[in-house]
């Protein structure tokens, strides 16, 4: 029986499986996206381990700066390892099953590790602060011991409170069809799917997401109002112009992820529909963790001195 033509049994019976419809509509492009998402998740697995690998060897990015962004790639590769190989799955397949709990464990660790990404750019913004508005005081302040601190609090904050989210989605009941309009087990379209009112359940998520997205945004708006106001009163254009590049990569990524991600969560249900869930949620999930390498490394001097470096002792060791 092809996927389209399979539904819940009873529209009564409660659904213990659903079906991923991903992007099962455009039937002749199986194959060419199939090879676009193996390329990306190619590219965002190497790219983000050449930058964990460069910053533990190389001495001159023994700093808090690059323990952060290392913490940084270590988490995009996790997050992009939630969604993009069940992609890879389907596609290659075409048996778009998923039990009820590959999903809830799918949509737990999707949720845990946004909300670790959240607090960790705000953390890195929170350094970039220290080191521009206290440059005196930086060493002291940002010390191996409140990096490490910053960093686990960064992992761990979540979850809790996201496993909870996770089992309160999965406690509603689910008895009509099991067809998920997406590529992976997001909210939105799960509670498209319950039966009876979900208003409860859909203001729970604006109050989480508004402590998990909302303030560390916030933080982050804080920490650039802060820093800008402090860079507008170095004496030189050259040191402005230094200060301003060791922010303006991180600020790229705040305004990417934190753009794409409060808009699908926090507009109105009214609002969602299938082809801009996907497209937003394709932008902040598989896109941006894409490009974050780049960003990071192309306007970054000492991350580009640190790939030089290695890839001249691979010469010189094949030689």
């Amino acid at each position: 029986m092809k996927f389209e033509e399979m539904t819940a049994a009873d529209n009564m019976s409660t659904v213990t499986q659903f079906i991923l419809l991903g992007f099962s509509d455009l039937t002749n492009l199986q194959g060419l996206l199939f090879g676009v998402f193996l390329i990306i998740y190619m590219i965002i697995l190497i790219g983000n381990s050449l930058i964990i690998i460069i910053i533990t060897v190389d001495s001159v990015l023994q700093k808090p700066m690059y323990f952060f962004l290392a913490n940084f790639s270590s988490l995009e590769i996790c997050y992009v390892s939630v969604t993009l190989p069940r992609i890879l799955v389907n596609l290659w397949t075409q048996d778009r099953n998923i039990s009820m709990l590959q999903c809830a464990t799918q949509m737990c660790f999707f949720l845990i590790l946004g909300s670790t990404e959240c607090f960790l750019l705000a953390v890195m913004a929170y350094d970039r602060y220290v080191a521009i508005c206290n440059p005196l005081h930086y060493p002291l302040v940002m010390n191996h011991k409140l990096c490490i601190q910053l960093a686990l609090g960064s992992w761990i904050v979540g979850i809790p409170v996201q496993i909870g989210q996770t089992c309160q989605v999965f406690m509603l009941p689910y008895c009509g069809s099991n067809q998920i309009n997406h590529f992976f087990c997001d909210i939105p379209p799960m509670f498209k799917l319950a039966c009876g009112d979900t208003s409860l359940n859909e203001m729970c998520i604006y109050v989480i997401v508004s402590l998990f997205a909302t303030i560390p945004f916030l933080l982050i708006l804080f920490s650039y109002v802060k820093i800008i106001s402090t860079v507008l009163r170095l004496p030189t254009a050259k040191g402005r112009g230094k200060a301003f590049s060791t922010c303006s990569s991180h600020l790229i990524v705040v305004v990417l992820f934190f753009g794409s991600a409060i808009i699908t969560y926090l507009r109105p249900k009214s609002n969602h529909s299938p082809g801009i869930d996907k497209l937003l949620s394709l932008f902040y999930t598989i896109v941006t963790p894409m490009f974050n390498p780049m960003i990071y490394t192309l306007r970054n001097k000492d991350v580009i001195a640190a790939l030089r470096g290695l890839f001249l002792k691979k010469k010189e060791c094949d030689i």
